[in-house]
């Protein structure tokens, strides 16, 4: 088995050296390259052609062009003494056919730059020939020029030449591969040689379930024997799915790295195109690849610009899509799994997914990937932190508290940040304080102290967050409040009040909920209790307050009429576009006026709190407007000093 899979690896060597791009003589190699003729050869061409032609025309340079009135003046004074008669024109020269015949000898180059002549259109005037007459001038006419050879190459050739070349040349960059006007049928995967994805199961974190479940593609790919013998069969699809930022694509490069084999990636998008049926066409050379390469990996990220289910469309669905739906089905059906070729696909929209393209004996297996958990991230964090580094203060244990619900991209970026701001502070080293500054700049956005505020609006913002602060320390369960600021942040945010979770947290109570929604309601109770009137500040608030209900309504069972039972929306399949709901018109009246009901309740009490607790409101504000910034410690300490209970 060991010198098959040697052969294998040969030959599969043999064929990366006549990848696309790559022209190769018949018996060379990569070093002896054939010529491939470019659009730029063509248009250099073109220039040479014409500069060809302005030379050739210098033998006319001594050619006046002058105006008909002046052209016979010129007759009278006896500067003309022989004019040609064309079709269009007239041409007088300042010699006759004797002087020029009799003097040919004595003339040199510089003489003959004193030989002028004259050029004028031809008019229909009786009165020329009797002026020519009189003057003695010679006159003759001509015969209309033939045009050179070099004129009708010029005139009728190129042009030609030219339309085909263009024509070709958009059509081979539609194609991607330049190898052929109709080369765009071809697929577009980028084939990766064995083990050069250069990522192993070691580099990926926080997904340890789910590296679990592909080992067992990787272990078919190097021993396939095992299974065989037994009569088992590897799936032959796996779908990976989850949130974006999660390491899809990048366990799909680590099971190719892990297993030594070819790797074939491309996007669900590659194979749209605006020609029906190039996206079936490019799907079957992609198997007709995988086949001939095998043992190999398929790899198809955002599967769902292609796998979308067909019910969704409706009668108005994209046939070129479909079409190319339609033919992955039958090629996923038209190879055995034994053959070694593994197909892995990506998606963080499952449910928008064909049912066809996700029964057994295609994508057979689903694996998860999840946000990473606190373990996880602290996991990601020491791998994305590995070539940094960090001061003896940085504890990664709570970076990675901190950042609760972010995904492993989002991680990467913060230590990435965190890095970059180290260096903008010109250390040497990465602190604490740098992690802490990139989290908040990855959860609440970049921080604008530029964008200046009157004092008014400064104090209704400080009262505002101190709401929100305070309001969470009186609610049971709620999370600690980790950083109060009235500094701007992001697009739209005065201020911003952060509260990390101690662990992560999976179910919350129909009390934890109504606590969430207190804390949400905080800041716009605050501030009426001490200026007696609301603001525009609360918009967002209120907002995912008001979601917060519905949802409790809708999807948890929360509600006296609907306890326990939900009340369902269809989904449309349609980014943007929100689907039917299930529910008549009555239910959807009581969704409103409940909602309307728990969140004027949680607002009366929050607000009643508040007004309880209206000195220590007063003095975190105040301590807040000193500041700018309170940490949490700072902030507890002056809560528990101030707060009744």
């Amino acid at each position: 088995m060991a010198k098959d899979n040697k052969d294998w690896k040969d030959s599969f060597k043999k064929k990366l050296d006549v990848e696309p791009g790559v022209h190769l003589n018949e018996g060379g190699g990569k070093n002896q390259k054939r010529f491939t003729f470019s659009f730029w050869y063509f248009f250099i061409i073109i220039i040479l052609f014409m500069m060809l032609n302005s030379f050739m025309g210098k033998n006319q340079s001594n050619v006046h062009s002058v105006d008909y009135t002046q052209f016979k003046q010129l007759i009278e004074k006896g500067a003309i003494k022989r004019v040609a008669i064309e079709e269009e024109k007239l041409i007088g020269y300042s010699f006759s056919r004797e002087s020029l015949s009799s003097d040919a000898r004595s003339i040199t180059s510089d003489d003959a730059l004193g030989l002028q002549s004259y050029t004028t259109y031809k008019v229909d005037d009786p009165s020329l020939i009797p002026l020519m007459d009189s003057s003695g001038v010679e006159y003759y006419a001509t015969a209309p020029a033939k045009p050179s050879l070099l004129s009708t190459l010029l005139g009728y050739a190129l042009p030609f030449i030219f339309i085909i070349l263009i024509w070709r040349f958009v059509f081979s960059k539609m194609g991607g591969g330049g190898q052929g006007v109709l080369s765009f049928n071809q697929n577009k995967a980028k084939i990766v040689a064995e083990g050069d994805t250069g990522i192993r199961f070691a580099d990926v974190a926080g997904a340890d379930e789910s590296k679990y479940e592909l080992e067992e593609v990787v272990d078919f790919l190097k021993n396939p024997t095992k299974y065989t013998e037994i009569g088992g069969k590897i799936p032959k699809g796996v779908l990976l799915v989850g949130p974006p930022g999660t390491g899809k694509t990048l366990l799909a490069k680590a099971v190719a790295g892990e297993s030594g084999v070819p790797f074939f990636k491309m996007s669900g998008a590659d194979f749209v195109e605006m020609f029906v049926g190039v996206g079936a066409a490019r799907v079957r050379d992609l198997f007709r690849q995988a086949r001939e390469n095998s043992p190999c990996i398929i790899f198809i990220d955002e599967i769902d610009a292609i796998g979308r289910s067909r019910v969704a469309a409706g009668i108005g669905g994209n046939d070129e899509r479909e079409q190319t739906l339609n033919q992955l089905l039958v090629e996923m059906d038209g190879f055995d799994s034994r053959t070694g070729v593994i197909i892995l696909a990506a998606t963080n929209r499952p449910e928008i997914l064909d049912p066809a393209l996700l029964r057994p004996g295609r994508f057979d297996r689903q694996v998860l990937i999840d946000k990473p958990d606190l373990e996880g991230r602290y996991e990601i964090l020491k791998i994305h932190t590995r070539n940094i580094k960090l001061g003896d203060d940085v504890d990664l244990k709570k970076i990675a508290q901190g950042a609760a619900g972010l995904a492993g991209a989002d991680l990467a970026n913060i230590a990435n940040e965190a890095a970059l701001m180290a260096v903008r502070a010109e250390r040497k080293t990465v602190s604490q304080v740098d992690f802490e500054e990139a989290i908040e700049k990855s959860v609440a956005g970049l921080e604008r102290k530029s964008r200046i505020l009157n004092e008014k609006e400064r104090t209704r913002v400080a009262y505002h967050e101190t709401g929100h602060a305070l309001t969470a320390y009186l609610t049971e369960g709620a999370e600690p409040v980790s950083k109060i600021s009235i500094i701007p942040r992001g697009l739209g945010a005065l201020g911003y009040t952060l509260q990390y979770p101690t662990e992560d947290r999976f179910l919350l109570s129909e009390a934890e909920l109504l606590g969430n929604i207190d804390t949400l309601l905080g800041g716009r109770a605050a501030e009426e209790v001490v200026f007696g009137e609301i603001s525009t500040g609360a918009g967002n608030d209120i907002s995912r307050a008001s979601d917060l209900v519905r949802r409790m309504i809708t999807e948890f069972g929360m509600s006296e009429r609907y306890r326990n039972i939900t009340l369902p929306t269809t989904q449309s399949g349609i980014a943007g576009i929100a689907g039917g709901r299930e529910y008549s018109e009555k239910a959807q009246e009581y969704i409103d006026c409940e909602t309307a009901r728990i969140v004027g309740e949680r607002y009366d009490l929050v607000k009643g709190n508040l007004k309880k607790n209206e000195k220590a409101l007063t003095t975190i504000a105040e301590h807040l407007l000193e500041h700018e910034v309170i940490s949490g410690d700072d902030f507890h300490t002056l809560a528990k000093k101030e707060v009744i209970g």
